[in-house]
């Protein structure tokens, strides 16, 4: 999967997203993905990344095979 598949997806579901990926061996379907969005604030890493999960929809699992995901707030 592109990265700016990826970037376009996260970005649908999460608009002021501002995101950081790395192909992590060189297939393109194994990304890390750090994502920092406002969306996320008062919100528990695990549905921080519920969050980024549902914007991939169903890339996840598919083209999209392993993602190390990263998510914060803005400080």
């Amino acid at each position: 999967m592109e990265p700016s598949e990826i970037e376009k997806l996260i970005r649908t579901g999460i608009p002021d997203a501002v995101i950081d990926l790395t192909d992590l061996v060189g297939d393109k379907d194994h990304w890390a993905a750090t994502i920092t969005s406002s969306e996320f604030i008062g919100k528990t890493k695990l549905q921080q990344h519920q969050i980024v999960y549902k914007a991939l929809g169903a890339s996840m699992g598919g083209p999209l095979h392993a993602l190390q995901l990263t998510t914060q707030a803005p400080k």
